[in-house]
């Protein structure tokens, strides 16, 4: 039994030595190919003095021997503003460099674009030159590169303009400070680091229009990143907060998109928000504690708890906005738009709430809850609205109840309307209303509103 225990032994070991050996044999017969998994090395925008991601690719040999690179190198040397790892070495070149029959390395290429006097996108080239059995390869590197304005722990003590010509980068912290006034210009980007705020203790002005519209995002401009939600903190308007208008927007792939917390200290509203774009929270779109929103014409949809919860009374005015909830992406036992008297045993006040014209839908039986909790006062006006619900006090008033709006593709983030919606020609008059002119009279997309409108932020025309 002994005998034959080594001799099992003696044979595995002359198997793997043999194997081992084959391995290490190395052909050196020109036809002999490579192959790689990506024809060229793409990266998305990257901004100047920042570096970027890692990209990465395989190398394969799928001939029988061992192919030995005799040399692998960045095209531009040492001034290339491209990198690679070779298995675990950082490199501008190596040498000598073997890759087994039906075996691959792993190649990571990482970028720094050095900043430039352009204000435009600029595109970086250059290329991995590999040299073996008497022949060149090379694979493309590409990136395109943006010079920006980078703010870290900033705070805007007076009345400031931002302009579009470059994006604006936040790391940690951007405050507008009580009693200062920052505006943002249309088609400005303002872009944050991972974990970033925009503090509000002033008054922000973000007036973008439908052909330039203002974007607050994360700074990762990649693909895999272009959706993706808690990328960064969001936009956090504070009790000395006034007068701030958020309109022609889009917020996107934060935690708490817009938070405001406290009511106003004139007659105005704390907040006006309008034809403005809310999607993929992590938490919720809209944060309301005691305050005062109006909300015109936006689309709140893919936020993981709340498209829209108010605690703590006060004042909104909701007219013409779609509230999307299907909630691919994420588990949701909530209703989409949450509102409330009540925060605590001493944290309530009276609550005002006007909903005319929205659709509120969504993958929930009760999508809209107004809750009173409290002995504070609620006063409500629900009219001609499209609801998905559970409660029997919505019927009426012109109200939809429980019938589907027929987006064109939720899935695909397109929620304007199909023919035959049951919410084109339903919407109430709003020519009255104190902000028609100036919010209403168009649709998100800037399609003239012809009473009766359809409901929701979109009109079908």
């Amino acid at each position: 039994m002994k005998s034959l225990n080594l001799l099992s032994i003696l044979t595995l070991l002359t198997l793997f030595f043999a194997a081992c050996n084959k391995d290490e044999e190395i052909t050196f017969d020109p036809e002999a190919k490579l192959s790689f998994s990506t024809d060229s090395v793409l990266f998305d925008t990257v901004f100047t003095a920042t570096g970027s991601t890692i990209r990465r690719f395989k190398i394969f040999n799928y001939n029988e021997k061992a192919i030995n690179i005799d040399e692998i190198k960045i095209g531009g040397g040492a001034n290339s503003p491209f990198s690679i790892n070779v298995n675990g070495r950082q490199m501008v070149e190596g040498k000598n460099i073997k890759i087994n029959g039906k075996d691959s390395i792993n190649v990571l290429v990482k970028v720094n674009v050095n900043p430039t006097a352009q204000n435009q996108p600029f595109i970086v080239q250059d290329s991995i030159l590999l040299f073996f059995n008497g022949k060149k390869d090379k694979m493309p590197l590409l990136c395109y590169g943006q010079n920006a304005i980078f703010l870290r722990n900033t705070a805007i003590t007076s009345n400031t303009t931002w302009n579009s010509k470059l994006p604006y980068i936040v790391y940690n912290s951007l405050t507008v400070a009580e009693n200062a006034t920052l505006t943002i210009a249309p088609g400005s980007r303002i872009l944050f680091h991972s974990g970033s705020t925009l503090n509000v203790k002033g008054t922000l002005v973000a007036n973008g229009t439908t052909a330039d519209t203002i974007l607050f995002a994360s700074d990762r401009t990649e693909r895999i990143y272009e959706e993706e939600p808690g990328q960064w903190n969001g936009i956090h308007f504070y009790g000395s907060s006034k007068n701030s208008i958020i309109n022609h927007a889009t917020v996107k792939n934060g935690i708490a998109g817009i938070t405001v917390d406290s009511l106003s200290s004139n007659n105005n509203p704390k907040l006006v928000l309008a034809n403005t774009i809310v999607k993929n929270m992590q938490v919720v779109g809209f944060l309301g504690y005691h305050t005062h929103l109006a909300a015109y014409n936006n689309l709140f949809y893919n936020c993981g708890q709340y498209l829209v919860y108010g605690v703590g009374g006060g004042q909104y005015d909701f007219a013409q906005n779609t509230f999307a909830a299907f909630n691919f992406n994420f588990a949701r036992r909530t209703s989409a738009v949450y509102l409330s008297d009540y925060i605590s045993n001493s944290q309530f006040n009276a609550l005002k709430v006007t909903l005319t014209n929205n659709i509120i839908w969504g993958s929930l039986e009760d999508e809209l809850l107004i809750e009173k909790k409290s002995t504070a006062s609620i006063t409500t006006d629900v009219k001609n609205n499209l609801i998905k619900t559970v409660q029997a006090s919505f019927s009426g008033n012109g109200n939809i109840v429980n019938t589907d709006p027929l987006f064109q593709n939720p899935r695909q983030g397109n929620y304007r309307l199909n023919d035959g919606s049951p919410v084109i020609n339903k919407g109430l008059n709003l020519t009255s209303h104190p902000y028609y002119t100036r919010y209403l009279t168009e649709d998100i997309r800037a399609v003239t509103r012809i009473f009766p409108s359809e409901l929701g932020c979109y009109e079908k025309r």
